[in-house]
């Protein structure tokens, strides 16, 4: 059984928690400035308690049973437990597993109990499937199929129980905790300031930035290196991304959303240990992407959808395309007499080789689906995010020891280093140029003519790495290529979706129910309208926290001076532009998007205003964010490249249990 959160914490945190200089006002606006946080300090602070953070944790202390040095590991997870936000279709490669936990096979309670038995490739039309030759980078001999969220949650389970590593669920990385001044390098020969820890999110504000009596300031982990371990586009990764210029020898991140649901199949339609990919319908000629149906075990059906965020058309939603994939003659029969008892999205990496950042930066270092290491040609990345959590901790725990007490920042080169002396570098190198043949002129059907001789004959040995693909108004540093791709409403009609057939396919809110999915509904909007240059600016220059969060908040702020009057009226202006492009240019893209119904453009009655003054020609936007189920496609894809996705309060969000 696992322990409650204050359990968790030493008791010199616990006592520092309860100490306060001077009692919080109740609904008086929250001034960062006066704010005393309690600190604990740590050897190496994990933020994310996914596959590549607890791999990271793990691999420190097995260092410390082996060299007999003392370390102090802790891992911030934002969900309510571990594996309650993890999210995959899943297939793993167990390599990395295997040189983590040798012995895992004799483990009580692993979830790796159904093998891979057969896989297929299958190309659809509307009515019909024909079988196609598999690629052998997708071969699953030897491979598992398993739920992620089962296998995060077991891999915590080791982590905590036997290596004592301390995780901290509910607790959510806010903010980079940064040095006064420079006191450091970055890769490129720049002064600047070194990151020190990570401070998680305040507890008790009202969404107008108030404080509540049940207010309580975030508190600051110090550490000797900090690790993010996010997941694809995580919050702190983009900050430290963008402060330290991680992109500027890599190509740019691509994405993909993936959906997925789980079922209780008919044992007549079950076939355990059957891995079946599909390509073609229900996605347009121009849409990268593909379907998936995994037989897990005990009856269980994982079926999804993953669709590249470079998609074209303003009109589609990823939600409908799984709906209507379903009612291809092939789900019929899949699913006929079954139950769905899951449901849930999250955005993947699809770059490669091409898209990885410089891996470390003064003080910390970027792992897993944080520094994007899916190999999208085999749809596995699970093997690669272990992998570089290893490689991390190995090159911490040797720069932590052979450091001198005073040394500015933690060198966490020797990360990077290893990383690209490994098989992880193998892995993508090898099939580098196969996500961006699809993104020549040929289209499609040139990127599978190119990607099958490569897979077949080439093996990526040839002298040439091809660039993902640009639109002629490319985007900046920290903007999302995808988004970029989006062709305005008035190129495109919309897409004539057939209706629901329940309980074969439902509508959007009856499929978020199965998330769990919960946020207190009275805290700041942690969807935030604003570029996210503007809002990590915002913070490291003002401590302006509430940019983005709207009107309201920002009256609350300048009450107290904490922000000038011209910010409240900026971020009047930032709302106002973004109706205006997103719906009058775009159709009010997000609204589609999102699959879990975050946001709305409304109507606004009366004057055709909003007391706020953010409205556009009588359009409101509405950002539901108790809905969120933290997939972070709004900030990839969003046209105007002004949602920028921070953390709520922690425990927030889905519960995710079989996914």
């Amino acid at each position: 059984m696992r322990r409650s959160k204050p359990a968790l914490l030493p008791a010199r945190l616990l006592f520092k928690r309860s100490i306060r200089t001077s009692a919080p006002r109740w609904n008086q606006p929250f001034d960062p400035k006066s704010i005393e946080r309690a600190e604990d300090e740590v050897d190496v602070c994990i933020v994310g308690g996914g596959p590549a953070g607890l791999s990271a944790a793990i691999r420190l202390k097995q260092l410390e049973r082996e060299k007999g040095n003392e370390i102090r590991v802790v891992v911030l997870e934002k969900g309510s437990e571990a594996g309650s936000h993890i999210l995959s279709g899943a297939v793993i490669e167990p390599r990395a597993l295997d040189e983590l936990l040798p012995e895992w096979r004799t483990m009580e309670e692993h979830p790796l109990r159904q093998p891979a038995t057969s896989s297929k490739m299958l190309f659809m039309t509307e009515k019909m499937t024909f079988p196609m030759p598999h690629p052998p980078q997708m071969s699953n001999k030897g491979n598992y199929i398993v739920s992620l969220s089962q296998y995060a949650r077991w891999l915590a389970n080791v982590a905590e129980n036997e290596y004592g590593v301390e995780i901290y669920p509910g607790f959510a990385g806010a903010q980079l905790l940064l040095s006064e001044a420079p006191d450091a390098k970055d890769a490129w020969g720049n002064d600047v300031r070194s990151v020190r820890g990570v401070i998680t999110n305040e507890v008790g504000l009202t969404k107008d930035f108030r404080m509540k009596s049940s207010f309580e300031p975030g508190m600051a982990f110090r550490s000797k290196v900090t690790l993010l371990a996010e997941g694809a586009h995580g919050s702190l990764s983009k900050q430290a991304i963008q402060m330290y210029d991680l992109r500027k020898e890599s190509e740019p991140q691509t994405y993909a959303i993936g959906l997925k649901e789980v079922w209780r199949v008919d044992p007549s339609e079950y076939k355990p240990g059957l891995v079946q990919h599909l390509v073609g319908w229900p996605l347009s000629s121009d849409t990268y992407g593909g379907g998936w149906v995994y037989h897990m075990n005990d009856g269980l059906v994982s079926l999804g959808l993953v669709i590249a965020l470079d998609y074209k058309n303003p009109y589609l939603s990823p939600y409908r395309e799984l709906q209507r994939m379903k009612h291809h003659p092939f789900f019929r029969r899949l699913l006929k007499d079954g139950e769905r008892i899951g449901y849930g999205a999250r955005s993947l990496t699809e770059g490669g080789f091409q898209s990885i950042p410089k891996l470390n930066f003064p003080g910390g270092a970027l792992l897993g689906c944080s520094a994007g290491v899916v190999n999208i040609a085999k749809i596995k990345g699970t093997h690669n995010a272990m992998k570089t959590g290893m490689l991390a901790a190995e090159a911490a725990y040797e720069a932590i020891h052979e450091e001198s007490e005073d040394a500015p920042a933690t060198d966490m080169s020797g990360y990077d280093k290893a990383f690209h002396e490994s098989w992880v570098r193998d892995d993508l190198y090898e099939v580098r140029n196969l996500r961006p043949s699809f993104g020549t002129k040929l289209g499609i059907w040139g990127g599978m003519a190119y990607s099958g001789v490569d897979t077949l004959f080439l093996k990526g040995r040839v002298p040439w790495t091809f660039k993902h693909h640009r639109p002629s108004h490319g985007p900046d540093k920290t903007s999302s290529l995808d988004s970029s791709f989006t062709e305005k409403a008035d190129l495109h009609t919309p897409i004539n979706y057939p209706p629901f057939e329940a309980p074969l396919s439902t509508d959007l809110m009856t499929s978020v129910a199965l998330t769990g999915t919960n946020h207190a509904e009275d805290q700041p909007v942690h969807l935030r309208v604003v570029k996210t240059k503007d809002f990590v600016k915002g913070i490291e220059e003002s401590q302006n926290f509430a940019v983005g969060a709207g009107v309201n908040a920002l009256k609350a702020e300048a009450e107290i001076d904490a922000v000038a009057e011209d910010e409240v009226e900026a971020e009047r202006k930032r709302r106002i532009e973004h109706v205006k492009v997103n719906v009058g240019e775009y159709a009010g893209l997000l609204q589609r998007a999102c699959p879990a119904g975050v946001y709305e453009y409304i109507d606004v009655e009366g004057s055709g205003n909003t007391p706020e003054g953010d409205a556009w020609q009588g359009k409101k936007l509405v950002i539901n964010s108790q809905n969120c189920i933290h997939c972070k496609l709004c900030d990839i894809k969003v046209p105007t490249q002004d949602i920028t996705w921070t953390v709520p309060e922690g425990s927030g969000g889905p519960k995710y249990t079989l996914t």
